[in-house]
């Protein structure tokens, strides 16, 4: 509603109309009368009782009026919703005449008086009785009490200050009117005008007010808004005016922007948008028709229909010649969309209210909404059948949310005037309270365990502190404008921030005096970013598309876009060119790249059927009615792999199989599962991993962390302090103790075996600088742009330093103290060549095709060198790998893939001598099978043992390792329940065959036999068939425990693996790596496999490579052999490993994540993925969500690239910030 408007009462018509000149007509009302205007969704009603009717949609707000108001025949009172807040509609007290002796008349008009809102609280405007500002408002005061005093002028007080201002600067006055017409086009003017808002009381700050107006308005002679200044005196906005027509605006300016132009027509409508610095516009209007045309000749049409407030835009033709089209009832409500392939999407609108009821999409699904009498929503039900539900209480606030899976969420309020609750409880019934200022700032949160958050805010509402437990605060300072200029920790680490004239951030300086600057364009895009004293540079086109980036090298990717500003083709820094095609509804439908052509196929329903790769089959996706995805298959080296999903009723993921079949038999070569469950309270809280007891993560609270069993045996405890962060952890004799600094880093981690103890020490900035241990000191350097740059390290008889050195763009080059003879600068495509050790060559795709050992200059050549060779698939997967020597084979290897990139199999050809004594690669390979739980690879299997790896909650950071022999293994095989029921079920002793509910049944009823926990459903279940418990167990067979080795991972800060302990707290493996996850010595007594690499990393003995689930990682070399799947979003440069690996992970071989950044001196603990199940603002990687994707705690599905991107796109990101 605009700021203010006016009820003229006439006989027979009531006519409401605001200050842009929009009036609505109402016929006369009696007391308690209301009329509705169903085009603006507004209703009018008169005072004058107490009570509306109680079937009336407004009665409840109604009852939130003051009685005096509710009473008064003579006030009227409008709203736009049945959740308020009313306009009160009054008249202005007149100061009494000398002589009058009974109070004047009421006025034949009403204006606006004060809100109400639906909780009674009141914000009163505050108009003139008499004088020269009879009848405006000159003050408002808020529902909190706060006062504010609007400062108006007349024009001949303003032309008067205009010729004193002009007076004392010595210079003549300029043309300044001491009235303005009576009359605009626009309407009656009055000329006084708003020229300063101040705050004259605050009950929370009565001393401290602010000294200066928080807003100021400068107008020209001919009364038009001219400038308007903030609260700091700064001039924020501009604006010109036509010369021949007054309130014309011809032009307009933000703070530090160009300036905008306009044209008319002698109508008055603007024809032309002049953009000095973008898009400029070109407006032609004819009948029921705008024709819109961009300064790159690109032209859409609009076609109306309707008049008045009732036109509305009925057909749309873009500027690539498709069409899209809207139906609208006849109130102007939208009824239907057909998108430019002809698809309709229908909307039921509710006839009285207005409210969408009921949308229905071009493959004939629906979902359904329903509302209360307020119009608050309380029902929504997907296609899929899924229910969202909300109760309210009287007042209409939120008290309970079921989510879609079920989950529960309560609301608690204790104030009747507030619509901020002061409890909330979680589907695990914890509660968090919290209280606010009476601004509705908050000031505390106390969690379910009693800890509490508090937060201190300025008078202008910003938080300039938090602080929470266990001593930790941060402190926010700002400026005048209210810009964020400064946060500081407790240990006093300041991190400062500038802007520009237009608010743009161009510098952040960090505690230690280094600067990261951004320069914009005149639009506020970046141009220039400068970390370190390395710059990269973005171009932009006319439309404000990025045209092209410059790398620090100075190379160069480019992008080209279609007339609907889809890209269209990329080309790389390296050259490599990929092209993009879209359908009509903007979907991809091809892509080449460099040659490789794909096409992507979908349903009625916009989801991805299956993609063809050359032409030949790729992947397929299947759903079942509900929409869920249940499998997706494709073809991998000629075998058919395929993952299999399976749901619950809520549709939580209960179960992921992926299977392998044989390419010529079909016969089924791999399986692996692994199924979920969740407690009572939502929680994923059990896993059941492929042929192991099952996984429960033991919580308390809203669902943090305490202990972990495997079947029936607690294995891990864990102690936690006031913040929740783990302080102890427990695993038989083991115990590791973890402390923080002041500032929330983590400072130690001691074990009782001293062995293992490490301190850490961080620099202002945030940098791990220093790790020290019993055995060895490793000191670390950076280089101004954060990358690691130097090892020193220190031990008993070793003092050794290792540079690390990398060109501009982050590419390794040969360290200038080892190679002083080295020209090299740097790799301008990105694509090593060569190092100290190797030659390499890429194909078109950027992919790592050979690496050959080099022979160094002046070294006699004998034809020896070691060759490696890589192929790959379709996809950039890694599928081959030979080593060759004198021209002859040393070891072969391929790999298998699931659709998802996940891979599944190895087999390994290594060169033996065979009967005849020659050396040749062996007939039959070793073979080793993968399982995995979403992105973690959770089993490893060959011939002889299979290893499981259980990870800590939502990380890649290993916890236990159990090992079983397939000698074991097999011995665990046995039928379910319901196969032997069914293969001795007949008559005569021969199969039958249950229907799938019955199974269903039958594999619940043993799962719950085998934990001894059968529920009261079952055993009625099984009297109603005149069986017992006794009786069921007999007929199953039995089940064999196979001898497990079970051991604890000791991790490093990154989850980098350094021991194996076993229950009985001894060290059976241990390892030294560099900081790139090289191995640089092993104890292995007992000769475990551990392959367990940097997290996400497995080690591939043949190729010493390390598998990092979409990309193969080189350690040497400590960058990826093949380019980014994700491109730019995981980075500029595509091959890049984290470069600072001692802070940074890549689990996901995708986009770096740093868990030791700032951010925890900021009081942000971001390894808290590991400490709760599902905690808010932490992403569950794998397990609860499909496999490939991640949950947030609202269980919305994110697939990795989709988070790699999130993280990337933030506006806030900038390398080497925390995620």
């Amino acid at each position: 509603m605009p700021a203010d408007i006016r009820l003229q009462l006439r006989d027979n018509t009531l006519i409401l109309s605001d200050n842009g000149g929009r009036s609505l007509y109402f016929e006369h009302l009696f007391p308690g009368e209301d009329g509705y205007s169903r085009s603006e969704s507004l209703w009018l009603v008169r005072g004058g009782v107490l009570k509306l009717d109680e079937g009336h949609r407004l009665a409840a707000l109604w009852q939130a009026l003051p009685e005096e108001l509710r009473l008064s025949p003579h006030r009227y009172l409008a709203t736009n919703s049945p959740q308020g807040p009313w306009w009160l509609l009054g008249w202005c007290e007149q100061v009494p005449e000398a002589d009058e002796v009974l109070p004047a008349p009421l006025p034949p008009y009403r204006v606006l008086t004060g809100l109400v809102d639906r909780f009674g609280r009141t914000q009163t405007f505050h108009r003139e009785a008499g004088g020269e500002f009879s009848g405006e408002i000159t003050g408002v005061t808020d529902g909190a009490g706060r006062h504010f005093r609007l400062v108006l002028t007349t024009q001949a007080q303003r032309a008067e200050e205009a010729r004193q201002k002009a007076t004392s600067g010595g210079t003549e006055p300029s043309t300044f009117p001491d009235t303005l017409p009576d009359y605009t086009e626009y309407g009656r003017d009055n000329g006084i005008r708003l020229s300063a808002v101040w705050l004259t009381h605050d009950p929370e700050y009565p001393e401290n007010l602010p000294a200066a107006p928080l807003v100021r308005y400068g107008w020209t002679p001919r009364g038009e808004l001219a400038a308007v200044y903030d609260r700091s005196g700064k001039q924020v906005r501009s604006f010109t005016y036509d010369d021949k027509y007054r309130g014309r605006m011809v032009a307009h300016r933000r703070a530090g922007r160009p300036e905008i132009r306009y044209r008319y027509d002698s109508d008055g409508r603007v024809t032309e948008q002049l953009n000095p610095a973008g898009l400029s516009y070109t407006y032609q209007y004819e009948k029921d028709r705008i024709t819109i045309t961009d300064s790159l000749d690109r032209r859409e049409v609009l076609h109306t229909q309707g008049e008045g407030g009732l036109k509305r835009v009925v057909k749309k033709e873009h500027a690539d010649g498709s069409v899209t089209q809207s139906q609208f009832d006849a109130v102007g409500r939208l009824k239907a969309q057909t998108d430019a392939a002809g698809r309709t999407t229908e909307y039921s609108p509710d006839v009285v209210t207005g409210l969408i009821t009921r949308i229905t999409t071009p493959d004939g699904r629906a979902s359904v909404f329903y509302y209360n009498h307020h119009s608050q929503l309380t029902s929504a039900t997907g296609p899929d059948g899924l229910e969202l539900r909300r109760e309210y209480d009287e007042s209409g606030r939120l008290i309970q949310e079921t989510a879609h899976n079920g989950d529960i969420t309560r609301y608690r309020y204790d104030n009747p005037h507030s619509d901020l609750p002061c409890a909330t409880e979680d589907a695990t019934g914890s509660r968090k309270t919290m209280t606010w200022s009476r601004y509705g700032q908050l000031l505390t949160v106390t969690d379910c365990s009693g800890y509490v958050t508090r937060y201190d805010h300025d008078r202008f509402g910003q938080v300039t502190a938090v602080h929470r437990e266990e001593g930790l605060s941060q402190y926010r300072a700002y400026d005048s404008r209210g810009q964020l200029i400064a946060v500081k920790d407790m240990q006093g680490h300041e991190t400062r921030y500038e802007y520009n004239a237009a608010g743009d951030l161009t510098a952040v300086i960090a505690p230690d005096g280094s600067r990261n600057g951004t320069q914009y364009d005149a639009w506020g895009k970046a141009i220039r970013t400068t970390q370190g004293g390395l710059t990269r540079s973005m171009e932009y086109d006319a439309a404000g598309r990025v045209i092209r980036l410059t790398s620090e090298n100075g190379s160069h990717t480019t992008f080209r876009y279609d007339v609907l500003d889809r890209l269209i083709q990329e080309t790389g820094f390296d050259g490599r060119t990929q092209r993009y095609h879209h359908d009509l509804t903007g979907k991809l439908i091809r892509s080449e790249d460099e040659g490789l052509v794909t096409h992507w196929h979908y349903d009625e329903a916009d989801r991805l059927t299956h993609r063809t790769v050359k032409g030949e089959p790729a992947e397929q996706w299947q759903y079942d009615e509900r929409g869920w995805l249940t499998g997706i298959s494709h073809l991998s080296e000629g075998h058919r792999v395929t993952v299999h999903y399976g749901y619950d009723e809520k549709g939580r993921l209960t179960g992921e199989r992926q299977t392998v079949h044989h390419p010529e038999t079909e016969a089924l070569l791999w399986q692996h599962e692994t199924r979920h469950a969740y407690n009572a309270q939502g929680l994923a809280n059990r896993c059941i991993p492929d042929s192991l007891p099952a996984v429960e993560w033991l919580t308390y609270g809203s669902g943090w962390l305490s202990g972990m069993k495997l079947g029936d045996t607690p294995l891990v405890e864990y102690t936690r302090d006031r913040l929740h962060r783990e302080t102890l952890r427990s695993f038989g004799r083991y115990e590791l103790t973890t402390a923080y600094t002041s500032a929330g880093q983590l400072q130690s981690q001691h074990l009782n075996s001293l062995q293992y103890d490490r301190d850490y020490t961080w620099n202002d900035n945030g940098e791990l600088i220093r790790i020290s241990s019993p055995r060895q000191t490793r000191s670390y350097s950076y280089s101004d742009s954060g990358r690691l740059t130097g090892v020193h390290t220190t031990a008993a008889n070793l003092d050794i330093r290792i540079p690390y050195a990398t060109d501009p763009a982050g590419n390794r080059l040969p360290d200038p103290e080892l190679h002083p003879d080295s020209t090299l600068s740097m790799w301008p495509d990105n694509r090593i060549a060569r190092d100290a050790h190797y030659l390499y060559r890429y194909d078109r795709h950027g992919r790592l095709t050979e690496k050959t050992d080099l022979i160094p200059e002046g070294v006699i050549r004998t034809d020896d060198e070691r060759t490696h060779r890589y192929h790959y698939d379709s996809r950039h997967r890694l599928v081959h790998y030979t080593r060759t020597q004198y021209a002859e084979p040393l070891v072969e290897s391929r790999y298998l893939y699931d659709p998802l990139g996940r891979r599944v199999a190895k087999r390994v050809w290594r060169r033996e001598r065979d009967l005849t004594g020659w050396m040749s690669l062996s007939r039959k390979p070793e073979v080793t099978w993968y399982g995995w739980d979403g992105d973690r690879l959770t089993t490893i299997q060959n011939d002889r043992t299979r290893i499981q790896t259980v990870y800590q909650p939502g990380s890649f950071t290993p916890l236990i390792r159990v090992e079983t022999a397939t000698g074991e293994l097999a011995k665990t095989q046995r039928r379910s329940l319901a196969d032997a029921l069914q293969q001795s079920g007949g008559e005569d002793g021969g199969s039958v065959v249950f229907p799938p509910v019955l199974v269903q049944m039958l594999d619940r009823l043993e799962s719950e036999i085998l934990a001894d926990r059968v529920s009261e459903e079952s055993r009625r279940w099984l009297a109603s068939c005149g069986l017992t418990v006794e009786q069921i167990q007999n007929q199953m067979d039995p089940v064999y425990t196979p001898a497990r080795k079970i051991h604890l991972y000791h991790c490093d800060h990154r989850g980098l693996p350094l021991a194996l302990v076993s229950t009985e707290g001894a060290t059976e493996w241990c390892a030294e790596y560099d900081e790139w996850g090289n191995l640089l010595n092993e104890e292995n007594p007992h000769q475990l496999q551990q392959l367990i690499r940097l997290p996400g990393q497995q080690y591939d003995e043949e190729s010493g490579l390390y598998y990092n689930r979409h990309r193969y990682y080189d350690p040497l070399q400590g960058r990826y052999i093949t380019q980014d799947p994700i491109g730019l979003k995981g980075g500029w440069n595509f091959y890049q490993y984290p470069l600072n690996p001692v802070q940074y992970i890549d689990p996901f071989g995708l986009a770096d994540m740093n868990f030791y950044d700032e951010g925890i001196r900021r009081n942000v603990s971001l390894h808290a993925a590991t400490d709760k199940i599902n905690i808010p603002g932490v992403f569950t990687i794998g397990g609860h969500g499909y496999p490939g994707f991640i949950t947030d705690e609202n269980g919305n599905y994110e697939t990795a690239e989709g988070l790699a991107k999130r993280i990337r796109a933030n506006p806030r990101y900038k390398k080497g910030m925390s995620v």
